[in-house]
């Protein structure tokens, strides 16, 4: 007897089962080529030599398959069967909009880059850095030992005295502090032995007609452009093009250098060499104060 692949016929000659398959188009089709075969057994073993299986298209969220990706995204439309896309930003939870993403990362305080305590986002890990480290969190709690301004930073309070702009400290400077610091630290923690120093402080430097060149004030320097005499000379006498005279701690991993303390100070506060966290920076501030204060050698920070 012969069987019909495909339906349940059976005929006693070959020549009958070929033409009830011919009549109702009964042959096993390979999923790939044009080749037909009575039985799928036959079909099988043909796509499997071959490797003619069709591609199957799963849906995302139940067992089914499909011949083609337009078939699959139809099921999946009328189903709801597809896949969250929308991450969290901290969990591993997936959601189907932006909308159902943000709710859950604002009730769950998720956001990547998230200050709880404010319920404010911020665009990336270093705008956070810089609002928890600011007045907000941190508080005004470093102050000027002779006027008992209070300050955020460490960098903030040594500014204000090297700069001069302390009203009890009128002969404290750049260079005051320097060639005191410099005495107190011997072994170079961080600053710059020198064969000679130049005391800079007092030396003022004036531009002349000259630096005008026909656009701008430019600084013979840098070549930097500036929008007025009195702006370029601000310039000149500012410690941008002076003598680098301190060193980072992290003398072997970062090795960059400053031409002021308050400038090694925000260095170390922008955690850019890794060497100490925001937080222990003011602790080394303290140390260096107490130091500077009381005349005691720096033997370590």
């Amino acid at each position: 007897m012969y069987e019909c692949g495909t339906c349940d016929f059976e005929f006693r000659y070959r020549e009958d089962c070929d033409a009830h398959m011919d009549e109702y188009d009964h042959w096993v089709e390979c999923d790939t080529c044009t080749r037909q075969f009575r039985n799928a057994r036959s079909c099988e073993q043909h796509m499997d030599a071959l490797d003619h299986w069709a591609p199957v298209f799963e849906c995302e969220t139940c067992t089914r398959t499909f011949s083609s990706q337009d078939a699959a995204n139809r099921h999946m439309n009328a189903k709801y069967h597809w896949q969250p896309t929308v991450p969290c930003e901290t969990c591993s939870q997936l959601f189907y909009t932006e909308e159902a993403a943000n709710q859950h990362m604002a009730v769950k305080g998720h956001y990547e880059n998230y200050c709880a305590e404010c319920d404010r986002t911020f665009k990336n890990e270093n705008c956070l850095r810089q609002h928890l480290n600011s007045r907000i969190h941190r508080g005004t709690d470093l102050m000027c030992p002779f006027c008992n301004a209070g300050f955020v930073t460490a960098s903030g309070v040594t500014h204000h005295i090297e700069s001069g702009s302390c009203p009890n400290a009128s002969k404290w400077n750049r260079d005051t502090i320097h060639r005191m610091v410099n005495r107190l630290d011997p072994k170079g923690i961080i600053t710059n032995k020198q064969i000679e120093w130049r005391n800079e402080q007092n030396t003022r430097y004036y531009a002349t007609d000259r630096a005008f060149n026909g656009t701008n004030w430019e600084c013979y320097l840098c070549g930097k452009g500036f929008a007025s005499m009195a702006a370029l000379n601000a310039h000149l006498n500012s410690p941008v093009h002076k003598e680098k005279i301190y060193h980072c701690l992290n003398k072997r991993g970062c090795g960059k250098e400053f031409v002021s303390l308050a400038a090694l100070f925000n260095h170390l506060e922008s955690e850019s060499c890794g060497y100490v966290r925001f937080g222990e920076v003011q602790n080394v501030h303290r140390r260096l104060n107490d130091a500077i204060m009381n005349r005691k050698m720096i033997t370590s920070l």
